[in-house]
């Protein structure tokens, strides 16, 4: 599945000194940000199959949660579409990052649709959780957010035998029918200590409860998290680059809020900052959710740097090398086309910067 070992463990992070240490303006950069494996693994998906096969391309929902990207790509032919039957009969579709449920699959294959399964396989990974303790008829507890179309496609796959859990305060309206039998899955984009306290108020309730194999918050999603809790205290504003249906980004904010910073505000563009936000700070933290093109940050660094706020530091929690293969289409007609299948990494210079106007 993957073309490179991943190196996701936490690493001791650089001393941050204070803000009263510091007067001078600085900027905290976190690290790792933006594009994760799986955002990275869909955005080449589209730009792939774009090359290959010409426009139009359909998409079924954003590949990914992000603006700028959607309308890149949009200019580069891609059609996103809401739902599966807006695509012509025959016609060539992408399914994006966050997944879809057989239901999908099955009415794609109605329709003669060519489909490119772009979802994330840490996704994947939890639909296949889903499915198989569905089949040892268990009922499975899905921690996350009603709507979001990563939660939709994993109860898509056993929706008789799952329960969406949206907050600690549900807990108390869960009903199963075996205490005994009852496991819990999550959304894969949830701030951790929220999904933990889930987890926490359910094992309270159900003392049976069964953990799934593996961690299913995204190791992309934990380590950003987790850079933004080691910069907190030492941010008067915290600057997270994202777009407001993306749940990771927000996320973020909320992290940095919970762990100490003063103010914190999701931007999509760098022109999206109030300059109101900077009075008496000293310290900025940025950091950006994991479907962000680096550009973007980089829009936002240069804007504070305008301001003062020259000095940027790096705040380094984790590194990241994990590298997902594309889709089996993609790679078997780029193979027949005589091109390189095996390096997927996304090539920051196919999303232009956000401040060159040319997008917004």
């Amino acid at each position: 599945m993957t073309s490179a070992t991943p190196s996701t463990r936490p690493t001791e992070t650089v001393d941050v000194p204070s803000a009263d240490a510091d007067v001078a303006r600085r900027v905290l950069l976190a690290a790792p940000r933006g594009y994760c494996a799986g955002v990275d693994r869909a955005v080449v998906t589209v730009e792939k199959a774009l090359e290959l096969y010409g426009a139009p391309v359909y998409v079924r929902k954003e590949i990914v949660h992000n603006k700028h990207v959607v309308r890149t790509l949009e200019k580069r032919g891609a059609i996103f579409v809401e739902e599966t039957d807006e695509v012509p009969e025959g016609a060539r579709v992408i399914f994006s990052a966050h997944g879809v449920s057989p239901a999908v699959h099955d009415e794609a294959r109605r329709l003669s649709l060519q489909t490119i399964d772009a979802t994330c396989p840490l996704v994947t990974k939890v639909h296949r959780e889903a499915v198989r303790f569905a089949d040892g008829d268990y009922d499975i507890l899905l921690v996350g957010h009603e709507g979001h179309e990563e939660v939709e496609g994993t109860a898509g796959e056993a929706p008789d035998h799952i329960t969406l859990v949206e907050s600690p305060e549900d807990v108390d309206h869960v009903e199963v029918r075996d205490p005994e039998k009852v496991v819990w899955l999550s959304q894969t984009t949830l701030s951790v200590d929220e999904t933990m306290e889930t987890v926490r108020r359910l094992r309270e309730k159900f003392p049976k409860l069964q953990d799934p194999p593996s961690d299913d918050i995204c190791y992309a999603t934990q380590n950003r998290q987790v850079a933004v809790k080691q910069m907190a205290t030492d941010c008067d504003l915290m600057i997270v680059v994202g777009s407001q249906n993306s749940s990771n980004s927000k996320r973020l904010v909320e992290v940095a809020l919970e762990y100490g910073t003063r103010d914190g505000h999701l931007v999509d563009y760098a022109d999206e900052i109030d300059e109101a936000w900077l009075e008496d700070v000293a310290t900025v933290g940025v950091t950006s959710g994991a479907s962000v093109p680096e550009v973007l940050v980089r829009d936002v660094l240069d804007w504070l740097a305008e301001r003062g706020f020259e000095d940027v530091q790096a705040v380094t929690a984790a590194e990241e090398s994990l590298l997902f293969a594309l889709p089996t289409e993609i790679r078997r007609d780029l193979k027949a086309a005589g091109q390189d299948v095996k390096k997927v990494q996304h090539d920051p210079s196919s999303i232009p910067s956000g401040r060159e106007g040319s997008l917004r």
